[in-house]
């Protein structure tokens, strides 16, 4: 017998914090999502003319904007000057960033820390569904989900009463096709839409839009023993660091399961959170992104850029 998942539509009271509270971090993360727009528009510029490195000039025509408007909207969104910024996207500078990364994740892994990175402040845990929740698939569970803006556009939020069990970028693509996925991981739950209740959320998820909350932010997410040893190591990887496939593969003690681990990265059904973007190939490549190439330069040159910024910020005057 088929189970089909039930669906409806509901609209939960707005959190405590208040409504004001909750508008201004809708309105920061509608900015920061608006931006992004203008910002992977000049990344694609680049991507299709990379050789030629096209100046601020060409990447501020390519985002319909003047030189100046450009300039300021790309350092707001980005912690960084569009220079520095597509610099980390030429293959040569994400192999010395891979280098770099090298030390840096050898002392996180082996104090099973990864710094003083936006995962960590936010204490981000990952819960598997237990075996026989697995089994039940999804039974009796009510995943509740929305649609919210992000600073790298529209995302789909998913929660049960536990965690959050599905982020994904929409890209394109209409919320019923996000739900539908959900669905297809959840066979038996109730999926509610829930736009007022999921985006207290979303906000938290992406909580260098400025709205300063640093409570516990869990993760309940079904997947097989060895999908969930792959995702907590990449819960390890700092921000602005980067790791391979193969490394991943010899931190889980399954040096032979390269492509393995590079399935599992792409079945990670919580983008941004567990940072499969900071994935790249042993050569430097920056290789495919569910969710769009230009969104995970994007993602690796924001973080790198933030990264920076906190190093400089932290250093002894």
């Amino acid at each position: 017998m088929s189970h089909t998942p039930r669906s409806r539509t509901t609209q939960s009271p707005a959190p405590d914090g208040g409504r004001d509270h909750q508008a201004r971090i809708a309105r920061s993360l509608e900015q920061a999502r608006d931006d992004y727009r203008r910002v992977e528009q000049a990344i694609r510029h680049l991507e299709s003319r990379v050789h030629d490195q096209p100046s601020l000039a060409d990447l501020a025509r390519a985002a319909g904007l003047s030189e100046s408007h450009f300039h300021r909207l790309f350092s707001r969104w980005a912690g960084t000057t569009p220079k520095r910024f597509l610099q980390f996207l030429t293959a040569a500078e994400a192999r010395r960033a891979l280098d770099r990364s090298a030390s840096v994740m050898e002392a996180a892994w082996e104090t099973g820390l990864s710094g003083p990175g936006r995962l960590h402040d936010l204490l981000v845990t990952l819960e598997g569904v237990s075996p026989g929740e697995l089994k039940q698939q999804g039974g009796g569970v009510e995943l509740r989900w929305g649609v919210h803006p992000s600073p790298f556009g529209d995302c789909f939020l998913a929660r049960t009463d536990r965690g959050i069990a599905a982020l994904q970028f929409l890209a394109g693509r209409r919320p019923a096709a996000a739900a539908d996925e959900l669905a297809e991981r959840w066979p038996r739950a109730e999926l509610i839409e829930d736009t007022a209740g999921t985006a207290a959320w979303a906000a938290r998820a992406f909580a260098g839009a400025g709205n300063g909350d640093r409570r516990p932010l869990h993760l309940q997410v079904p997947g097989t023993n060895f999908q969930l040893q792959v995702w907590q190591a990449l819960l390890q990887v700092p921000a602005g660091a980067l790791t391979t496939y193969g490394d991943l593969a010899r931190r889980i003690g399954r040096p032979g399961a390269v492509r393995a681990v590079g399935s599992a990265v792409a079945r990670n059904p919580v983008a941004y959170l567990i940072p499969c973007h900071r994935v790249i190939r042993s050569t430097a490549a920056f290789g495919q992104y569910r969710w769009g190439t230009a969104r995970k330069k994007a993602l690796l040159a924001w973080e790198a850029g933030r990264a920076a910024a906190n190093s400089l910020a932290a250093a002894p005057a």
